[in-house]
């Protein structure tokens, strides 16, 4: 049977302020607080988890926040734009939220059979909301910032930005399994999954483009699902065959990853869609409390003493 990744599992970029990152993504996008915690690398730095409120894999956008860090620039070797899809008669609410809010953004404008909103988060990471991705209509979720019928309901895709395409195109088609779904001008789009699952990739092909640089306000790697250790395994042992460095299997303990770079400079990450965000937090508290892996709870006071106050959504204080 063809292997294929089962479309975006989540999206990791770098923000600057925690705060300011929180207020925009909770209180603005109306995204959910799903989990407080640190980056396992660097635990005096939060990693902030947003989503829809059960933490499902393919709405999760997370942050490591780094107060006082340079601004990064947005280049080609990245993901440079991350889209979240909204339902088709929600494009003139999340207009005039936009405004009501005083978020600068462009659009609605037409690509392919979507309209697409863009817009920057405060630290400059490139957003779009996009209708026309095939989304139902209102959804459960925790009461927040959005009305449920107009809120975000999962990723819609991301764009991929590289000097030369064909040799990223053939890891998403001859891989990842990824099918080719269009093309305008220097933008080749790919698709993956069905339906509400699905996720794109246009890949924009800037030869001239300068160079991205990972820093504030860029994403840092994208994730794609797979659903159990077993095919993860298999997806590293694929990946390696074709020559390309993979880490080992690590444990993120809401899920388990392995990292490579694709062809065009882009740091991808395959990761499980279990255990989830419920290991350690009930579905009705995610989000409430900062949330350590066990090896790192004997260090709870030293590592609450260096990460500034942050005041979550619903009135929570962390650390």
């Amino acid at each position: 049977m063809t292997m294929q990744v089962h479309g975006i599992h989540h999206v990791t970029a770098i923000a600057g302020d925690p705060q300011a990152n929180l207020d925009f993504y909770t209180g603005v996008l109306g995204l959910c607080l799903v989990k407080v915690t640190v980056n396992y690398d660097d635990p005096h730095t939060y990693h902030l988890y947003y989503g829809d409120d059960g933490g499902r894999p393919g709405t999760i956008l997370t942050f490591f926040p780094w107060p006082g860090a340079p601004r990064g620039r947005a280049g080609t070797g990245q993901v440079t734009v991350t889209a979240f899809a909204i339902p088709d008669e929600s494009v003139g609410f999340w207009v005039d939220r936009l405004k009501a809010h005083k978020v600068e953004y462009a659009g609605p404008s037409q690509r392919f059979d979507e309209e697409v909103i863009s817009l920057r988060d405060p630290d400059g990471l490139q957003l779009e909301l996009v209708s026309g991705a095939r989304v139902s209509g209102a959804t459960p979720r925790r009461a927040n910032a959005v009305p449920a019928t107009h809120a975000i309901r999962r990723f819609q895709g991301v764009t991929l930005t590289v000097e030369g395409y064909e040799r990223s195109a053939g890891l998403l088609t001859a891989t990842l399994g990824f099918r080719e779904a269009g093309a305008r001008s220097n933008r080749f789009r790919y698709s993956v999954g069905e339906g509400e699952m699905q996720s794109v990739v246009d890949l924009l092909c800037l030869p001239s483009g300068p160079r991205g640089r990972v820093a504030v306000g860029t994403v840092h790697h994208i994730a794609w699902r797979t659903p159990d250790a077993d095919a993860q395994r298999a997806w590293r042992a694929t990946i390696a065959g074709l020559g390309y460095n993979v880490t080992p299997v690590i444990d993120r303990t809401y899920f388990h990853s392995l990292y490579f770079r694709e062809p065009g400079g882009v740091l991808f990450e395959i990761a499980t869609d279990p255990p989830g965000f419920g290991v350690d937090e009930s579905a009705g508290e995610l989000g409430r409390r900062l949330a350590l892996p066990g090896w790192l709870e004997s260090t709870r006071g030293e590592i609450a003493k260096g990460l500034p106050a942050l005041r979550g959504p619903a009135g929570q204080r962390f650390p």
